[in-house]
């Protein structure tokens, strides 16, 4: 006598769960770093016309697909001017660019993507769940601005992997009358 096996079924599937993926978010490119000191004089003062000179020697193709990151590493007193002449260079050659550490660059640089790619109303009454596990490394600070997008929208917010997550947010059910 044969036993019917029962069908496998995929409980994930069937859960509605919605999974974003926060990597495919991530900046494209190579990274790149700019420390202003290397163009002022004795590393720590700002010349104008030896500034403009040497940002106008520079190879800014070297900066091509590239996010870079700007920052000063001495102490020296710098016009706002100057990281506007940075960024011009800048622009039309780096993928993207910001003030700060490779950290905080890439920061920016994420929400921005997120800001222009992610629609939160695609969520809208969804189970969501961040994946928790990437081959990328995720700022911390990515994590609470995509909770601050979601919340307002979806039904319940969780982290990790479909099989094992942490509950975030879960939508207190409406109370009938």
């Amino acid at each position: 006598m044969e036993t019917q096996k029962a069908p496998l079924i995929n409980k994930v599937a069937e859960s509605g769960l919605i999974t974003l993926e926060l990597e495919k978010y991530y900046p494209s490119g190579g990274w790149a770093e700019i420390d202003l000191k290397d163009y002022l004089f004795m590393g720590l003062i700002l010349k104008e016309k030896e500034f403009r000179a040497q940002v106008a020697e520079t190879d800014w193709d070297q900066y091509n697909n590239k996010n870079v990151c700007i920052y000063c590493s001495t102490d020296a007193i710098v016009p706002p001017w100057a990281w506007m002449v940075l960024a011009k260079s800048l622009m039309g050659n780096a993928v993207g660019f910001g003030f700060g550490s490779k950290e905080e660059v890439l920061e920016k640089l994420f929400i921005q993507n997120l800001e222009q790619n992610l629609n939160p109303e695609k969520f809208k009454d969804g189970r969501v769940l961040i994946k928790g596990c990437s081959t990328k490394r995720i700022p911390e600070g990515i994590y609470m601005y995509i909770t601050e997008k979601l919340i307002p929208v979806v039904k319940s917010l969780m982290y990790g992997e479909a099989c094992s997550n942490v509950p975030v947010f879960k939508q207190a059910l409406k109370r009938r009358k």
